[in-house]
């Protein structure tokens, strides 16, 4: 891609006000919204029937969630650039993103050189993670207690909790969706991180993404 040419971008999100915006923040810029989707399935499709350079993705949309969308799309085209993009800033989205091949995780209250000096080092083949972050929330795993190899013995109960925790949900959620307390959800936690070796939620959102628990 040369200086000159326009970066392809595709824009994947279910509210069209933001699409609008970030579409109009990018004007007179060299980056081109080539298409736009408000689903991860579509996010998907478009993105492995259509050359483009970078995909800017929400991390929640119906029918699919943006990690799910970048994790299916990583398969086929490992070396696209994918950066997610959220109104939540939560570390366990963004350490999913890390562990699935992200470039990057982008807050929506960035601004416009923000957004778009993020999506030029994207289009470039950059990180645009910092290695301080990057070693936060996944240094634990780099000399982790128990190999990948390992089978680690978490109970089905445990195992659902750790994939229901990967989403980003909280405690008491958790309790609701596997209709348990929530009391047995923090042990059920607590037992995750002691059993596979990690100091935080964050870091065992990536340990099961890794595993392929997630």
């Amino acid at each position: 891609m040369t200086q000159q040419s326009k970066i392809r971008l595709l824009l994947a999100d279910d509210h069209e006000v933001l699409r609008y915006g970030v579409k109009a923040l990018l004007t007179g810029t060299e980056i081109k919204v080539v298409a736009e989707v408000a689903t991860g399935p579509a996010a998907v499709k478009y993105a492995l029937e259509h050359e483009v350079d970078v995909v800017l993705m929400d991390v929640r949309m119906p029918d699919g969630d943006g990690l799910t969308a970048l994790g299916r799309i990583k398969l086929d085209k490992p070396d696209l650039a994918i950066l997610m993009f959220s109104g939540y800033d939560n570390p366990i989205y963004a350490s999913r993103a890390v562990a699935l091949g992200a470039s990057g995780y982008l807050l929506k209250g960035c601004t416009r050189d923000e957004l778009a000096n993020a999506i030029r080092k994207a289009a470039a083949g950059e990180s645009i993670f910092s290695r301080d972050e990057i070693r936060r929330m996944t240094g634990a795993l780099a000399t982790p207690r128990l190999a990948a190899d390992v089978d680690v013995p978490l109970t089905q109960r445990e195992s659902e909790v750790l994939r229901e925790l990967t989403k980003g949900l909280t405690n008491k959620a958790i309790a609701e969706v596997l209709h348990i307390s929530y009391e047995t959800v923090k042990e059920h936690v607590q037992h995750v991180l002691r059993k596979i070796g990690v100091r935080d939620r964050a870091q065992a959102a990536v340990w099961a993404v890794r595993n392929g628990l997630a």
